[in-house]
């Protein structure tokens, strides 16, 4: 998991700092954020001070209709020893006294011209990507038609070619070797490549390429969302493979559940095209189209039709 600072922020939107200077290296701890308004009115039992706090148009209209004494309170408490920022939208006036309680604490105040709705998303989204579960897979990841499809299998199983002859048929590469995976929902898992190996394959043989350089830009991507994992494996004459397609096995990544094809390897079979089919099917299946069960259902009608005439007969 990432370490954020206040100072991120300052860095990646359109925020700036107006006072606390001495704290933008705190560190943020959570992705959640609060907008303290029951702590206006003087109630801090329960205040989240390790959050970022948001001081929307409601919290401020408030707070400006107390006393000089009730304003110092409050922003006396507001401003901890653990409270990584305050920010300000809709580009509101900031009044001293808090700009004077947050010098003297060293909380960073920052500003923002934005809609407080606006940002709270833009950084809940931000954190949240940052805080995000995090682990790596060896295997290759690639954008198949829109779908991110996650070739596994052991060392030499072919997985790097297959991705090679992928990219030639216009498809783009996310990874090779190693696939950085983080979960940023509860069933959302976005893989991206390490920031040393990016756009490279590895062909053995063949040595280290380049593919953005060979096949241009259009043929790679930054990060994409897993949908589908393929797992490659030499051909076992004596393992039984699924030859209709009705029972769907799943792999577990950290707390999400996908789909995953077992595909035997053997010479005088197209990987590739065998994939690109794969990740197509599962499209299918997504609109509600599964062709396996429609052939069982289909053979089922038949063998019923074929009794019903044998007993009339």
């Amino acid at each position: 998991m990432s370490i954020v600072r206040t100072k991120d922020l300052l860095e990646n939107f359109n925020l700036t700092l107006v006072a606390g200077k001495d704290g933008v290296h705190r560190e943020i701890i959570t992705s959640d954020l609060y907008r303290p308004g029951i702590e206006m009115t003087g109630y801090f039992r329960y205040y989240p001070k390790e959050r970022l706090q948001l001081i929307g148009k409601t919290e401020m209209a408030y707070f400006l209709e107390l006393t000089e004494e009730e304003k110092r309170d409050r922003v006396e408490k507001l401003c901890t020893d653990i409270t990584p920022g305050i920010v300000i939208s809709r580009g509101m006036e900031i009044p001293q006294v808090l700009v004077d309680a947050a010098n003297k604490a060293g909380v960073p105040i920052l500003h923002s011209p934005r809609k407080t709705t606006r940002v709270i998303s833009r950084l809940t989204n931000y954190l949240e990507t940052k805080f995000a579960p995090f682990t790596a897979i060896h295997g290759v990841l690639v954008d198949i038609n829109g779908v991110g499809v996650l070739i596994t299998g052991q060392s030499g199983v072919g997985k790097s070619e297959t991705a090679l002859e992928l990219v030639k048929r216009g498809h783009r590469l996310v990874a090779d070797d190693s696939v950085e995976i983080r979960q940023e929902d509860y069933d959302t898992l976005i893989g991206n490549s390490p920031a040393l190996i990016e756009h490279l394959l590895e062909i053995r043989g063949l040595g280290i390429i380049n593919v953005m350089t060979l096949f241009g830009a259009g043929s790679v991507r930054s990060y994409k969302k897993i949908s589908l994992i393929v797992n490659l494996e030499n051909w076992d004459a004596k393992k039984q493979y699924d030859r209709l397609g009705l029972d769907e096995d799943k792999m577990k990544i950290m707390d999400v559940h996908l789909p995953k094809v077992t595909v035997p390897v053997r010479p005088g079979r197209n990987l590739a095209v065998i994939i690109e089919v794969a990740a197509m099917n599962f499209r299918l299946k997504r609109m509600g189209l599964n062709t396996a069960q429609e052939f069982s259902q289909r053979l089922t009608n038949m063998i019923e039709h074929e009794k019903k005439d044998s007993g009339q007969e």
